[in-house]
């Protein structure tokens, strides 16, 4: 990475006020009173239920409905005391919690700008659920292209001078939206990108999906809300620790939080499920508290990332794909926990690769692309690195030579855009075979998943290169294309001319 702009870790609080988990603390004690239910779960926490049978009764005993006194009816409730534990621990004015994952606050952020301006500079490979926000808010677009590795196939990050470019184009510009770190652990200079954003007079928001866990320990990038972002969304269940489907959209202390706060008030209660569940939310107060009071767990964590990067390396027949950074200038660190392997360079494709581990040595990892696999470490978390590594080695090489390798299969160029993804996703639409889509506007959002980076977007004009690349996904083990009408892509929806 270049050193003359790495990041810094950003110190958190620790002490007695973090080491409490109010929220998670007030569940367990409801659910340990005697309760008749009559009310809605229906499984009424009973001992002798099929649910009972099959997750233990523990469970069921936890599962509160929302507005309860004692849990999160009124003010001044637990629920409040974790949600500002929460905006303190990640350096926050406020936060809110999530139980649809940061999809849900991505929707919320895309949702918001319609207020601030008509047009969202966003860069070209968010998540998709960011493209959903636009068919939600009806916003007009302007994308900014990442970069791209072209040899493994995969999109890095913006830089401040693109973005700076594409706001001087658009004066009706909303917001910036960007992506930091990268589905590859690619870290982005979201200080510069926050500088160049404020002074254009717009707000920095970053789906920070993946940093959750940034900045809790030294040996960790620093946070977005750190480096100047003024909204962020954070995906506590991916490294940090909380339960699947669990998340955080945390408001930062810039130029604009007087303006966001009650546009994100109104959109959180728009989208939040009026059964939120009393699970989720505590985990997410148990993660807080873990990772505001775990460096020594998270120290451990990163030395197991650290282990298997350096015996990889010693090893020789794969290559860390994270060594090759340095020859992208959008990148200004990465994350340590997520271990990307060229798995192509050692004689097999990521998707037997991935195969192989989940069929023969019961290891799953994150993702798996046509060259390589992405392990990650939750904060805290201390797995068998050795058997790890081991069962690397024992993969064959059905690639054989460098020569057999072939081609690494390259993501497709964007389409060009033609109407908006509301436009396109609210028009009369035909479901067509592929061959036929090709020249079309694509009515969908098509997505490689993971990491659901869209490669059609609603309103772009489909391609061949695309019909082929998302085909030859479906095709792999494992492969999944998040959109497509039909498991196999054969048939794609178009807008109907």
């Amino acid at each position: 990475m270049n050193s003359t702009t790495a990041v810094a870790p950003h110190p958190r609080p620790t002490g007695t006020r973090q080491d409490v988990a109010p929220y998670a603390d007030a569940v367990r004690a409801h659910a340990e009173r005697d309760w008749l239910r009559l009310n809605v779960p229906g499984h009424a926490a009973e001992a002798d239920s099929p649910l009972a049978e099959a997750f233990g009764p523990g469970l069921l005993t936890l599962d509160f409905p929302p507005l309860l006194e004692g849990l999160d009816l009124g003010t001044g409730t637990p629920m409040d005391r974790a949600t500002e534990l929460a905006a303190e621990a990640w350096g926050a004015r406020r936060t809110w919690f999530l139980t649809n994952g940061a999809s849900q606050g991505n929707q919320i952020a895309s949702l918001i700008t319609p207020m601030l301006g008509r047009t969202l500079v966003v860069q070209r490979s968010v998540h998709s659920s960011v493209i959903d926000g636009l068919v939600l808010s009806g916003l007009k677009a302007a994308f900014v292209q990442p970069s791209l590795d072209t040899e493994q196939g995969i999109a890095h990050g913006v830089t401040a001078a693109a973005v700076a470019e594409a706001l001087s184009s658009h004066p009706d510009a909303a917001a910036v939206y960007v992506v930091s770190p990268s589905y590859f652990g690619a870290v982005a200079d979201i200080r510069a990108i926050a500088d160049t954003a404020h002074a254009h007079g717009v707000p920095l928001i970053v789906d920070e999906a993946w940093g959750s866990h940034f900045g809790f320990h030294p040996g960790l990038p620093s946070g977005a809300l750190a480096q100047g972002a003024d909204l962020v969304t954070s995906s506590t269940h991916k490294l940090a620790g909380s339960l699947t489907q669990s998340a955080m959209l945390h408001l930062g202390q810039g130029p604009f939080a007087d303006l966001l706060e009650p546009l994100i008030d109104r959109a959180h209660r728009l989208v939040q499920s009026t059964s939120s569940s009393a699970i989720l939310l505590a985990s997410l107060d148990v993660a807080r508290r873990a990772l505001a009071c775990g460096q020594d767990t998270i120290g451990t964590s990163l030395q197991a990332a650290d282990r298997i990067r350096a015996v990889l390396r010693r090893l020789g027949r794969y290559e860390v794909v994270s060594d090759g950074f340095g020859r992208f200038p959008d990148i200004v660190a990465a994350d340590p926990l997520r271990v990307a392997i060229d798995t192509r360079a050692g004689g097999i494709s990521g998707h037997e690769a991935r195969r192989l581990l989940f069929r023969d040595h019961q290891i799953m990892v994150e993702v798996a692309t046509d060259s390589a696999v992405v392990a990650v470490l939750g904060a805290g978390s201390a797995p068998d690195t050795d058997r790890f590594v081991e069962a690397l080695h024992t993969l064959p090489r059905p690639l054989g030579t460098e020569a057999d390798r072939g081609i690494r299969l390259s993501l497709p160029a964007p389409g060009e855009a033609v109407l908006t993804p509301r436009e396109a996703f609210m028009s009369p639409g035909r479901v067509v075979p592929a061959v036929e889509a090709v020249g079309r506007v694509s009515a969908d959002t098509l997505a490689a998943y993971p990491p659901g980076i869209p490669n059609v977007l609603p309103g772009e004009v489909i391609t061949s290169q695309t019909v082929r690349f998302l085909q030859l996904t479906a095709s792999a083990p494992n492969g999944h294309v998040r959109g497509a009408v039909d498991p196999t892509v054969s048939h794609l929806r178009v807008v109907d001319a």
